[in-house]
């Protein structure tokens, strides 16, 4: 008889049968992680295109006016406008584009 036919003593079994339940835990515990990094990874994906996007608004200048400058600050947009030789500084809210405020800004002699 070949070493490979004879049967194994009770702690040779005993040591392989714990050798196999540890590569079944290992085995089983990576899969779970793997199917946990795939779960999330799908979910991002899945939820990633419910945000809506920004609903379309503009905001009016009067006829002829020359943007000069813009500054963005604070969840606000800052226009610098020439209107009929004027300057003026316009604000508006960022995500809304309303106005908020407008200065007139005039030189003296």
């Amino acid at each position: 008889m070949s070493d490979d036919a004879k049967p194994l003593d009770p702690e040779q079994a005993a040591a392989l049968a714990r050798i196999r339940r540890f590569m079944m835990i290992a085995s089983v515990t990576t899969f779970v992680a793997i199917a946990i990094v795939f779960g999330i990874i799908g979910y991002k994906v899945y939820n990633s295109g419910d945000t809506a996007p920004p609903p379309a608004v503009e905001a009016s200048l009067p006829p002829g006016a020359k943007v000069l400058s813009t500054a963005i600050g604070d969840r606000r947009l800052v226009l610098t406008v020439e209107i009929a030789g004027a300057v003026e500084l316009r604000s508006f809210d960022l995500e809304t584009l309303r106005p908020i405020a407008r200065q007139r800004l005039e030189t003296r002699p």
